[in-house]
């Protein structure tokens, strides 16, 4: 029964995950929900999740470009270094300390997913910012992915809206694949590591990547504006579970 409500919230995760972000909200919860510590569930997410990144990539595969002055491989190596920087500051986070900064972690994911993409618009109308720039506050982002990861997705898209991007499914599938290379580094890091709670893992992973696969074939189709709500309403339950349980 553990591995079938894991597999379920990881198949609706991998949906939200293409569809508009957020995922984590479900994953993450459901994994300390069961018994897994929140080192190790962060750990287990990232790698059960994983998968289901490079499935949504996958589905995205004709919608790829380069950005003005920012082209793919860099976009690569910047993830899978600030990817590498967050997991390694995970790994040297005492657990007592995570679990106390948990709460905050999903607090400050659930406002950015709120607010982030109005907040978006109105950088977007006001500010521009260069290559150089940009790549900087990329690789910020990327350690965050590699440490927490909620809400990445929405960061990335307001960050690519500042460099002057509209093409939403451009920008869609490179934040899809940019979370592909920030959790993959960090997967590595935590099998290495051996804190993966592997049974739990598996049924993520299974899930995930089913609900990957079916959320980027239908993200055209669906409206994110009642997804997000749901999501947002997710996010702050799940918020107001934590804190109560520090």
């Amino acid at each position: 029964m553990e591995h079938f409500m894991l597999a379920g919230a990881a198949f609706i995760a991998g949906i939200m995950n293409a569809v508009a972000g957020g995922g984590t909200f479900i994953t993450f919860p459901m994994l300390v929900f069961v018994g897994v510590p929140p080192i190790n569930a962060n750990a287990s997410n990232a790698v059960g999740l994983f998968p289901g990144n490079f499935a949504s990539a996958w589905a995205y595969r004709h919608d790829y470009k380069n950005f003005d002055g920012v082209s793919l491989r860099a976009l690569a190596v910047v993830g899978l270094s600030g990817g590498l920087a967050g997991a390694l500051l995970l790994l040297l986070t005492p657990s007592p300390t995570f679990d106390a900064i948990v709460p905050w972690l999903i607090l400050t994911a659930t406002l950015i997913f709120i607010f982030g993409p109005r907040l978006a618009l109105h950088l977007n109308r006001h500010f521009h910012i260069s290559p150089r720039t940009f790549l900087i506050i990329q690789f910020l982002v990327s350690i965050y992915g590699g440490y927490f990861g909620g809400a990445m997705g929405i960061i990335m898209l307001a960050i690519f809206g500042l460099l002057g991007q509209t093409d939403l499914n451009a920008m869609n599938a490179t934040k899809t694949l940019m979370a592909g290379f920030i959790n993959g580094i960090a997967v590595i890091i935590f099998v290495a590591a051996g804190i993966v709670w592997w049974p739990q893992t598996f049924a993520i992973l299974v899930g995930a990547t089913a609900g990957g696969y079916v959320g980027a074939r239908v993200a055209r189709s669906l409206n994110q504006k009642y997804v997000r709500t749901a999501i947002i309403l997710i996010s702050i339950g799940v918020t107001t579970v934590f804190f109560v349980r520090s």
